[in-house]
């Protein structure tokens, strides 16, 4: 899959819905319910909200084109990997109030959107991978916030959930296929065949994109080799 398949899905649309559903969310939890624990093992869901917030440092640092000034705050707080980063953007806001940290989020994020539409999907923006495409890289945060929705139990309406399943699966697709991935995907009725080390199964589209951000359950029955290469937007 290429670029150009995408080309009919509007990424900048689908990332303001991504964040209004998340909003709506976030906006009617009570204490109770800030404090319980999301599909993400040892956060709460203001943990994930600590999270999308202090992902905004980056993605502002892309948009400004001053990576190297990230790095430098992060390396004097001892940040030294993706894995440190998110630890850190939530241990930071632990002792915020949550509305602080509800609206610097929304500050933020509304910054990004802003910016982003107005550079348009051919533009490119400087990331830690390099220059990339400034559509593509907003498909890439739309697939974070989808993910990190169903973390926190958003719900989403019947109507909206087979359109939103269906461009999060050829999001998957597509960065398996831009990460050079051994995996062989073929589109089949109702989900995909997936084919890697000799191995092949059937996923329905809601667990293949499941597969590809690390959010099949335990157990769920899929070879372990093929589990793993199927990850790509974790």
């Amino acid at each position: 899959m290429s670029p150009e398949d995408l080309r009919d899905l509007n990424p900048f649309d689908i990332f303001d819905v991504e964040f209004s559903r998340l909003d709506a969310y976030f906006s009617g939890l009570d204490d109770e319910q800030w404090a319980r624990p999301s599909r993400c093992e040892g956060w709460s869901a203001r943990d994930v909200l600590a999270h999308l917030a202090g992902e905004e440092l980056y993605n502002r640092a892309c948009l400004d084109d001053d990576l190297d000034g990230l790095f430098g705050l992060l390396d004097r707080e001892g940040v030294k990997d993706v894995g440190s980063f998110n630890d850190w953007c939530v241990d930071v806001r632990r002792d915020r109030p949550v509305a602080a940290v509800l609206d610097e989020w929304r500050a933020g994020n509304g910054e990004t959107r802003r910016r982003m539409r107005e550079l348009g999907v051919d533009a490119t923006l400087p990331t830690m991978a390099g220059p990339y495409p400034v559509g593509l890289q907003t498909f890439h945060y739309c697939s974070e916030y989808a993910t990190h929705a169903d973390d926190v139990g958003v719900p989403v309406e019947p109507e909206e959930e087979p359109a939103r399943t269906a461009w999060r699966s050829r999001i998957g697709v597509f960065v398996l296929d831009e990460q050079g991935s051994t995996v062989r995907v073929e589109r089949i009725p109702g989900g995909y065949r997936v084919t890697a080390h000799d191995t092949t199964a059937e996923l329905s589209a809601v667990d293949f994109v499941d597969a590809t951000t690390r959010r099949l359950p335990v157990g769920y029955p899929l070879d372990p080799d093929l589990s793993r290469a199927l990850v790509c937007l974790a």
